[in-house]
Parts: structure tokens; sequence; C-alpha cells
């Protein structure tokens, strides 16, 4: 693999310095083309990617099946609005709700879009005014004010207060908490059923089925955060149908759409009935290019057997991974769920992301000591063991 030497073209440097809001910190690399787990900068490096697009890319970068769709439909309809039907909008709904829990979809532009929607539609159909609801530390639910304000990080609440009330956090895995939360004004709760930007944080035997119990019992609605989880990324459709834990509202987005721009509110069709006409709406949602890249994403995982081998996958990173726990004094905890993996560090988890970056292999670091992988389900085994050994070999370095 080419090892990376910093450098971009000076002239891209300069449009962004002038023209761009810096609210992102940028890795001095402009990237220009991408084919399943690799990706090229435009000096010519390529990069083994394990984050790809954010665990937008699921099937990795360009999916024929995807680009084909995307291709086709931009020649004949790109965009109408929602006051119309589509075919390929009606078809994308059915393919979702036969595989997970039956029910209809609201089609909106991100996560933060959707979690938006799952939290309106929770007060409204509480028709008695209840309006709280209860999420948990650590989890991460979006950037605008309603999606904030449910994320329980106070790092993202910084400076633009005040909040949107109503919310109040609970330790994740902690039921008897969430319990004592639950009063007459609650209305729902909402969770990531495998927090991700938390650290790929698995919440503990019993925990979610303990919240459906919760729920049913004080008639609250019990909404899933999937846009991370969802998609077939854990090795089943939807990371609820590991618990055997069926929520009211489910949310997707990131690779629900194989990179394109798409995410999705799931519910029963009883509880769809109070999103009614005029009290919610997206413009671009459910449009045609996204509604055929969805389509094909979901082709491409049920034909090519993706589900599967995400598991597999995920079983060969634990194998390559849990060595380093038992090894390096620097490696705390390996936690894996399908393809969502979060290696424990006892440090700053920012320089093993610069010096991977050196070496070619992107990855990313949450919550400070989390080293976080969501790779495509579309990686070769020896894809596996190539990013495992650099990975591997920064840890060892780093730990002296």
């Amino acid at each position: 693999m080419t090892t990376f030497a910093q450098g971009m073209n000076p002239e891209t440097a300069e449009l962004f310095a002038r023209y761009v809001v810096p609210n992102y910190t940028r890795f001095p690399i402009a990237l220009e083309c991408g084919e399943g787990s690799y990706v090229w900068d435009d000096q010519g490096r390529r990069y083994l990617d394990f984050f790809p697009g954010w665990g937008c890319n699921l099937l990795g970068h360009c999916p024929p099946r995807v680009v084909a769709a995307i291709q086709d439909q931009a020649a004949t309809l790109i965009h109408v609005p929602n006051t119309w039907h589509t075919e390929a909008q009606g078809r994308w709904a059915q393919l979702l709700s036969e595989r997970s829990f039956g029910g209809k979809a609201f089609f909106c532009n991100s996560g933060a879009e959707a979690n938006e929607g799952a939290i309106k539609l929770a007060r409204l159909h509480a028709t008695d005014g209840r309006y709280k609801v209860i999420t948990f530390r650590g989890g991460f639910h979006g950037r605008t004010y309603g999606a904030t304000s449910a994320t329980a990080q106070p790092k993202y609440h910084e400076g633009i207060g005040p909040l949107l009330p109503g919310f109040s956090y609970a330790p994740y895995g902690d039921l008897e908490a969430v319990r004592k939360l639950i009063d007459r004004e609650t209305c729902a709760i909402m969770i990531e059923p495998v927090q991700g930007e938390g650290g790929i944080r698995i919440p503990p035997d019993g925990f979610l089925q303990g919240l459906r119990e919760l729920a049913n019992e004080h008639k609250v609605l019990l909404i899933f955060d999937e846009v991370q989880s969802g998609c077939g990324r854990t090795g089943k459709w939807f990371a609820y149908q590991h618990a055997g834990v069926t929520p009211d509202i489910m949310t997707l987005a990131k690779s629900l759409c194989g990179g394109v721009a798409g995410a999705a509110l799931l519910t029963t069709a009883e509880i769809a009935t109070s999103l009614r006409p005029g009290m919610h709406a997206a413009t671009f949602g459910g449009n045609p290019l996204a509604a055929r890249a969805g389509i094909a994403t979901i082709e491409t995982i049920d034909n090519e057997g993706l589900l599967e081998r995400a598991a597999q996958l995920g079983e060969r990173f634990r194998q390559r991974l849990v060595p380093l726990v038992e090894e390096l004094p620097n490696v705390a905890e390996l936690r894996v769920c399908g393809l969502m993996i979060g290696l424990e560090l006892t440090m700053d988890g920012s320089p093993i992301v610069g010096k991977c970056l050196e070496r070619g292999l992107l990855i990313n670091c949450t919550q400070q000591t989390v080293i976080r992988l969501l790779p495509a389900m579309t990686l070769a085994d020896e894809q596996v063991d190539e990013g495992c050994e650099i990975l591997a070999g920064v840890l060892r370095e780093s730990a002296g």
C-alpha cells in the first residue's frame, strides 16, 4: 500500500480556506474517487477505508447496482414534490416494511430529520398532552435542535441553549433509572439499540426487552434510532432483531441508500395516522434518486448474501483484534456487533488515527478513546487482515 505523505492540490486548499465554513476538522487530503473499500486522493495515493462515508457507505464506494440505478433515474426524473406519487417511493417503502415490523414509512434526508420526525410523531400521537422523551447518556441523535436536545452529551449543548424542553437522560443500560424518570407527561423512550458515536456501546442482556415492557406498562412509545446500526450493518436487517424486541418507531439513514442522502422513519399503521397532512414534511424526502438508490441497496444486500457476510466479517475482525486486548496495555476492550466495531483504548485515540492515515488506513476515533470502525460489508478477507495489521502495528508502537 502506498505510504501517505501530507499534501494536496493547493488550489483546492485555497478554495476551502476562502469559501467554506470551517466547522469541520479536515485532513489535508482531497479525495477524488473510490471503489469498494479503497479511495484515491488527488495525488494518486490509495487508502484502505475502514470508515467509508462516516458509516454511510455500507456497500463500499460506488456500489455498481446503486450507481446504475442513479444513472438510470437521473435521465428520467430527478425530483418531484410529495404531492405526487412515484412507483419507486412506494416500492422502497414496501421493501423496508417487509424486512422490519411492517407498517409504513415517512421519507426524509438525514438521520437528524428522521429523529425530528420521530419526536414530533411521539408528541402528536400522545393526544392527552404528554410530551416528555427519555433518552440515554452517551447517545447521539443528530445536530438539529430537537435531535441535539435528545442527545445526552453536554459537549453538544455548549453555547446553544436554551434547548428544546422535555428531555430527560438515563444511564445506558439502567432500567431502574428509566423507571424513575417515567411520569404522567412522558410520551416516549428513545434509544440507539447499539450506541454508535457513543463508542459502540452494546446494551446489556435484557435491557431492550425491559424497555419494551416499561413502554407497554406506561403506554409510551418505544423509538429505536437505527441511523447507524440499521440496514444490515449488524448482520441482521436491523439491530433490534438481535434482541427480539419490536419498536413502535424506528429511524434510518446513513447506509440506507448506499451512500446517497436519504432517511426514513418507520412506524406501525396505527401510529402513522398521527402524522397527519400538514403536520410534517420533507421537500426532498423520498425523491426518485434516493428511492432508486435505496431499492438498489436492498437488492444488493439480498442478492449477494451480505447480511451473512457482515456477520462473518465481524467475527474476522474480532479474531484479529481480540489478541490486542490481551497483548497491549493501551488497549482495554473490544466491542463488536457485526460491522460496528469499537476498540477502547487507555489513551487518546487521535494520534492513532493520524498514524494509520500515514500508512494508508482510514479509521475514526470517537469519545476520545474509542477507535471506531464501520467498514463495508463488501470487504474482502485479505483487506480485513491488511487493515488490522496496520492498526495493530500502530498500537504496538504507541504502547512503547
